[in-house]
């Protein structure tokens, strides 16, 4: 019901938008003699801000065109070179002639990086792929939003977030490089730990996880302990909706984006009044570069998607509420998950001093549970200063937290023997269909 009465506010909205539209491009035309006034201006500003407040965010655009490298602009192509019904594996293939012009090799560590699927796009990595553009051969995955799955495809859950990260690595080849940002955490080192224990070719090389809550126990979050005061059954009481007409994915029962929006959004909603107020005051004071900046933000941060009921409920249930993978308890496919079989795998735990998603220590926790690795093989960082967001994004990640995951790679890639041929992947997409599909 929730999610009818959230699609029908939209619609609701609709003239009332487009008249903020209309009168924002009113008020904004160099033809308006009045448009450079004080009252021009004011009356711009409220329209533009009202018409942002109530637009759809659909998933923005990469806008990776290039990355500057060694002096040089080398030319990058997103390509999907894997994909699913719940998600796409992305390729930021380099340009090998531009590359070679900035004294670049094509035979650079390939890095899986595992995009959070807990309410963003994976465009909200953007900073962290251009980081890892520099010197690396970047692939991230892109996570569907659930209401646009149609019914069909049947479910997606925790242990097919696991499969996904596997069935990747294998497309990737060898021994490539897998960095998980935030939620993937669990999966990502449990996906690890069965191909260790099967010895698996393509096994990851190293695995960094950043503010990754392994052992959510440890130095407890507001979210945290939200998760582990409610019963299990209020989660799906209060959290899960249907997916109204008209999306693909129609019946389908899911922890809406919206939901998840405004949690976050509660947590400094103080914040958040005054950004938009600040946005209010540098349209009306004509300051287009700092209204510019609120625009970037938020466009990204209120684009959000939809999980299925069942990976998100499996997530608050395993990872928050009974803790099975730092317990030893985890079973996939009826096997123990035992990162201690992990003995060739480099890991790297990366944490901020003031994050208030994954407290210092949850992301740590690796290090106690990858028991069998050589001390040479592990490395952890705190970064002082920064809270959940600045672990993988904007200046301090850029100055001090990259070029430390960079050294740990290039560490990790020396053990191994050097590659034959450069790596490239095919741009063909490789479509797998879903068990439901197959069925």
């Amino acid at each position: 019901m929730l999610y009818s009465m959230y699609e029908a506010g939209y619609y609701a909205t609709t003239p009332l938008r487009m008249a903020a539209l209309a009168t924002r491009n009113f008020w904004n035309s160099p033809l308006n003699p009045a448009a450079n006034t004080d009252f021009g201006r004011r009356i711009y500003a409220n329209a533009d801000l009202f018409a942002n407040l109530t637009r759809r965010y659909g998933k923005p655009d990469w806008n990776i065109n290039a990355v500057v490298i060694n002096g040089a602009a080398v030319r990058v192509r997103p390509t999907t070179v894997w994909s699913s019904p719940w998600c796409k594996l992305t390729h930021f293939a380099r340009d090998l002639s531009d590359l070679r012009r900035a004294g670049k090799t094509d035979l650079e560590p390939a890095v899986l990086i595992a995009a959070p699927l807990s309410g963003h796009y994976a465009t909200l990595l953007r900073g962290t792929v251009e980081a890892f553009l520099q010197d690396h051969d970047v692939f991230i995955t892109e996570w569907s939003n659930a209401r646009d799955v149609p019914f069909v495809e049947g479910k997606f859950g925790f242990h097919d977030y696991i499969d996904h990260i596997r069935d990747m690595l294998r497309q990737m080849g060898p021994r490539p490089h897998v960095v998980a940002v935030c939620q993937p955490g669990p999966p990502v080192l449990a996906a690890a730990a069965l191909m260790a224990d099967d010895h698996e070719e393509s096994r990851p090389a190293s695995m960094t996880f950043m503010g990754s809550p392994i052992d959510a126990r440890l130095s407890p979050t507001v979210t945290n302990k939200l998760a582990e005061d409610r019963p299990f059954a209020w989660f799906e009481s209060n959290m899960i909706y249907n997916v109204p007409p008209p999306f693909l994915g129609t019946g389908r029962r899911v922890y809406p984006g919206f939901v998840q929006l405004a949690s976050f959004m509660s947590m400094n909603i103080e914040k958040h009044k005054e950004a938009h107020l600040n946005y209010l005051k540098h349209l009306m004071g004509d300051d287009g570069d700092s209204a510019e900046k609120h625009l970037e933000f938020y466009d990204e941060y209120l684009s959000v998607l939809d999980l299925t009921e069942e990976f998100y409920l499996q997530t608050v249930d395993v990872v928050f509420q009974r803790h099975l993978l730092p317990k030893g308890e985890l079973y996939h496919e009826d096997r123990r998950v035992r990162p201690e079989r992990i003995t060739d795998i480099g890991l790297m735990t990366v944490e901020g001093e003031n994050d208030d998603i994954s407290g210092i220590g949850q992301t740590q926790a690796a290090h106690y549970l990858c028991l069998s690795l050589p001390p040479e093989m592990k490395e952890d960082y705190v970064q002082p200063h920064v809270g959940h967001y600045g672990v993988f994004n904007g200046k301090r990640f850029r100055e001090e937290i990259y070029p430390r995951v960079r050294a740990f790679i290039r560490r990790m890639e020396q053990g191994l023997p050097r590659r034959a041929e450069s790596r490239t992947v095919s741009a063909e997409v490789v479509p797998i269909r879903s068990k439901a599909s197959e069925g």
